[in-house]
């Protein structure tokens, strides 16, 4: 879709370059373009409420009217807001425009846009929701649009994104879920960005034939475009994924309740993704391309290590002191977790104790490469190789000395991982063998699926033991979320993340119920029980 508009409609839009300064320039723009004060003294403070419903009705009139260097007169960056107005009628074949503005928020003014998108004799009616927020310039004090690209249409999120109306090169998909079933934007709205990727990649290859499209393409960092309106359909190709409908409209629901939460589901056997969702405003698939510290998730992986080289096992000494401090820097356990000195590596598993970890990583064989050996040869993880078929990330284990090194084997310091990541770590801890995930089948283009080692039988009966355990007996910190799913197989680790400069953690948690292993992760969640865990439970309790 991205490639094939029309000569004419490539080479204009290719001209719509919208500017990103700061306020400053903003204000220097728009005072060269008439914007400048007559000599009295500007204004200060926030507009007021009669500048704000003048301003943004001048602008909506001028916007209404097509007239975009008009328009762009009552904005901070008077230069970028004409290019994008006047794409928006020459490249994006929009006419008719009304604006409805909503009731003002204070200097924020919600408004909804009507409009026509005609091209090459074909039509169709355009409607979406946006806003604007009114500034006072800084040089100026004239009550002015603050400019983002977003005011003129929401999927604009970035300042090359441009709207652009033409006949696509990708054809449409008619993506399925593993027993067949459509999955739509509109059924699964968190899987839109995802959808629009495998249209990218796979459109060519599933069949159909290319329709004409509103659609906003996103130059900034070579993303698949965003399809907005179809003028005209094309043949649509016929795409299977992995996806499970039940799973996935499980995964919708859960993630929706708490802001910034990303969960995917794998199925442990073969790989196959089963359920991906994002809940975000940004339309960042942080699920499979998110770079963030796992917490205590990542113990499964320092178990694992700890058991590989000999240290201890899962009912060998794992003591839990309240403190432990690592070449200079202290470490504590989360707040009323009692002590215990005989414990067992099974018990501080259980219980997510930090310093148990931590203490123990000093003991030999164990060097700084060893918790990253443990996370690539074993658990596939941090060598950048994995084809999901859409774009993705594989982890980040480095080999790091310092308090790091502590630091790591608790999920902290310079370890970084998403939601996929570690939905794969608990397949691999529960299986023994490495199963690359994927969304569509390698067959489709050839592409060849990582591999790793696994693990030998008796790891992966004492980290999946540990994990029951922490699912299914006191005290693990998991019972109560994992409490109600039957006389299946479960397990399930517990994660929180310290974040700095964030007051709350980032809440992670992930577990397996029989043959299908799920993680998720919400930004500023809290303990893993309190916003990941309630997600992992209802894509579990759904199935496969």
């Amino acid at each position: 879709m991205n490639k094939g508009v029309k000569a004419t409609v490539i080479g204009s839009v290719f001209a719509v370059m919208v500017g990103g300064a700061g306020y400053g320039a903003f204000n220097i723009v728009s005072a060269l373009n008439g914007g400048g004060g007559s000599g009295s003294e500007a204004r200060t403070g926030p507009p007021e409420a009669d500048e704000v419903q003048e301003t943004s009705e001048k602008f909506f009139a001028d916007w209404e009217k097509g007239s975009a260097a008009a328009a762009a007169q009552f904005t901070n960056n008077n230069a970028a807001a004409k290019t994008l107005l006047t794409s928006y009628t020459e490249d994006a074949h929009i006419t008719a425009v009304k604006i409805t503005p909503g009731t003002a928020k204070g200097t924020t003014v919600p408004f909804t846009v009507r409009a026509k998108v005609a091209y090459q004799g074909k039509s169709a009616p355009l409607t979406y929701k946006s806003s604007l927020t009114v500034v006072r310039g800084l040089t100026t004090g004239k009550p002015l649009v603050d400019w983002k690209p977003s005011v003129v249409h929401p999927e604009l999120r970035t300042d090359q994104d441009n709207l652009v109306t033409g006949s696509s090169s990708t054809p449409p998909i008619e993506a399925v879920d593993r027993g067949g079933k459509v999955l739509t934007k509109d059924k699964y709205p968190s899987l839109g960005p995802i959808l629009d990727a495998l249209r990218d990649k796979y459109g060519p290859r599933a069949g159909g034939t290319p329709g004409v499209e509103l659609y906003v393409r996103h130059d900034a960092d070579g993303a698949p475009d965003t399809s907005l309106l179809t003028l005209s359909k094309g043949k649509a190709g016929r795409l299977q994924t992995t996806i499970s409908a039940a799973a996935q409209a499980a995964a919708e629901k859960a993630v929706t309740q708490y802001d910034n939460s990303s969960v995917v589901a794998v199925k442990p056997s073969t790989g196959e993704v089963l359920a991906v969702a994002n809940h975000r405003d940004d339309g960042f698939n942080a699920a499979f391309e998110g770079k963030v510290a796992p917490g205590s998730t990542m113990k499964i992986i320092t178990a694992a290590m700890l058991i590989d080289n000999g240290v201890t096992s899962m009912n060998g000494p794992a003591p839990c002191p309240p403190e432990a401090v690592w070449q200079g820097q202290t470490f504590h356990n989360l707040k009323d977790m009692q002590p215990n000195e005989n414990a067992t590596l099974a018990n501080s598993f259980m219980r997510s104790c930090n310093t148990a970890f931590i203490k123990l990583i000093d003991e030999k064989p164990l060097t700084d490469e060893s918790l990253t050996a443990e996370a690539q040869n074993k658990f596939g993880l941090g060598r950048d190789n994995w084809k999901t078929g859409i774009s993705s990330q594989d982890g980040s284990v480095p080999a790091v000395s310092g308090p790091d090194r502590a630091a790591g084997a608790i999920g902290q310091g310079q370890v970084t991982m998403n939601p996929l990541n570690m939905a794969s770590v608990t397949a691999t801890a529960i299986t023994g063998a490495f199963r690359q995930p994927y969304l569509v089948s390698p067959k489709l283009d050839d592409r060849e699926l990582a591999t790793a080692e696994g693990l030998r039988s008796s790891t992966v009966y004492q980290l999946k033991q540990m994990m029951r355990m922490t699912a299914t007996q006191a005290p693990g910190t998991a019972t109560g979320i994992m409490r109600g799913l039957g006389s299946a197989d479960i397990g399930a680790k517990t994660g929180s993340a310290e974040v700095d400069g964030n007051a709350t953690s980032n809440s992670w948690f992930t577990g397996f119920r029989d043959d299908v292993a799920a993680a998720a992760m919400t930004e500023q969640g809290g303990h893993g029980v309190d916003a990941a865990g309630p997600i992992v439970r209802a894509v579990l309790a759904a199935g496969d």
